[in-house]
């Protein structure tokens, strides 16, 4: 599809300086922010604490530092916009992760690695990013005062500020539910409400609403308290709705740019960048132990994308001296990673294609060794929903009694476990002889269950 930018038909221009683009920039930042750091699996990143060390160590930092080391001597520019180029171009995009993270072919450990990466290494080179551009701006000098003071902005005030809008927000959230109760229609709008509190909070108090709205979005994670699906898939439908508005606005004039900032230095350092992740993870993953396969493939997928862009605006609309001109370097490489990381898959992937590791029912003796509650009788548990009203097999719900009466005409039932792989994790709540089936692909996990097609599905998602 052509573009409607001057490099198409000419439709819409949108530049740099365009406020329209700063408002959805910022927004579509602080969503990601937060919804990356409130749908962390806490769980999941205390048992692979050392992979996600490594991943968000080593790995992210050192290939910061190496980008920064090749903008610097290569390109020429100023320590403190290599800096700022280094972490931008470190990032790494949840969004064109995700095609990845949904492929069976990937070990748990890959997936795990990439997850935790894509959802926390922007916490990671955000706080570079922020300092290297108040020294950019002048703003803060190289005396032990301001340097303290630009401190404790960074990880105080904007952190404190993040915690303690989650904190009292959760804390209404769940004195209203006791009281009156709340539809999960608000509720899910009450997590945009949080991120944005936390952002206006941390700006009032001259800190960073970015660090603040992550802080409060993993406080809501690290407090594991009961929430709603909606509350979780809400914040991030509309963080990615926002982020397809800022990549349509990137797309028809900005990114284009980077064809222009085409030259040999710039081409050498795009190369480097891209086969600099390789040259880290390789080494960083050793200690992991997770094979060479999936360390390869940890070290590749790290496609450059709309964060990367998102993060060098920053010192742009911070006024920083010559930060344009990084723009479009990011552009370039943005645009040569969506294309080598975006048909890679097709390649890596050809001709292994699998079916995924059976899933143990929730009654498992797999899942009692977890130590999870398993309840023995799954009409009993069945019954702990209320209000679930007994109705025909044509509606939404159907009532213990109901289930009892098929099973004694001799029809066939399967309990179908299909919660969200978030809520099935965090739950103590499992369902004895129950299927499990992961809610993004029902029909192939039916198929590879062998489940009768003449069958009744009885299924819990909530």
């Amino acid at each position: 599809m052509p573009s409607s930018g001057p490099y198409g038909l000419g439709l819409v221009d949108v530049r740099v300086d365009s406020p329209i683009l700063r408002v959805v920039a910022t927004l579509s930042l602080v969503l990601v922010l937060f919804t990356d750091a409130v749908s962390l699996n806490i769980r999941e990143l205390r048992s692979h604490k050392l992979l996600a060390f490594l991943v968000l160590g080593p790995g992210t930092g050192a290939s910061a530092v190496l980008a920064a080391a090749a903008a610097f001597w290569i390109l020429h520019v100023p320590l403190p916009l290599a800096a700022m180029l280094g972490a931008a171009l470190a990032s790494t995009d949840p969004v064109l992760l995700r095609g990845v993270l949904r492929r069976p072919e990937l070990s748990t450990a890959v997936r795990q690695a990439l997850r935790m990466e894509s959802g926390l290494n922007d916490a990671v080179l955000l706080p570079v990013v922020l300092v290297a551009t108040a020294i950019a701006t002048g703003h803060t000098a190289f005396s032990g005062a301001e340097w303290a003071g630009l401190a404790l902005k960074m990880l105080f005030l904007s952190p404190a500020a993040g915690v303690v809008v989650a904190l009292a927000a959760i804390g209404s959230l769940e004195l209203v539910r006791r009281r009156i109760g709340i539809r999960r229609d608000y509720e899910s709008i009450f997590s945009l409400g949080i991120a944005f509190a936390a952002f206006a909070a941390a700006e009032a108090a001259h800190g960073s609403g970015f660090i603040a709205a992550f802080a409060a979005g993993l406080t809501i994670a690290a407090l594991d308290v009961e929430l709603c699906d909606c509350f979780l898939e809400y914040g991030e439908t509309t963080a990615e709705m926002a982020l397809l508005f800022t990549f349509v606005l990137f797309g028809v004039s900005i990114v284009w740019t980077g064809l222009a900032a085409i030259s040999g230095p710039v081409l050498l350092f795009a190369a480097l960048v891209i086969l600099s992740r390789p040259a880290v993870f390789l080494p960083a993953l050793a200690p992991a132990k997770i094979g060479a396969r999936d360390s390869a493939l940890i070290a590749w997928f790290g496609p450059r994308g709309l964060s990367t862009l998102l993060l060098i605006l920053l010192p742009i609309f911070a006024g920083v001296r010559a930060s344009e001109p990084l723009l479009a370097i990011c552009c370039l490489i943005v645009l040569v990673s969506v294309v080598l990381h975006g048909f890679s898959p097709i390649v890596v992937f050809r001709g292994k294609t699998k079916a995924p590791a059976p899933a143990p029912s929730t009654g498992s003796p797999e899942a009692r060794e977890e130590g999870r509650v398993i309840s023995t009788d799954p009409a009993g548990t069945a019954s702990e929903s209320q209000n679930a009203p007994a109705v025909s097999l044509n509606a939404q719900y159907i009532d213990p009694a109901e289930i009892r009466h098929l099973n004694d005409s001799g029809t066939p039932v399967v309990l179908v476990d299909a919660r969200s792989k978030r809520s099935f994790d965090d739950s103590d709540e499992l369902l004895d002889q129950a299927v499990r089936l992961d809610p993004e692909r029902p029909s192939a996990d039916a198929k590879r269950l062998g489940l009768p097609r003449d069958a009744i599905l009885v299924i819990f998602c909530a």
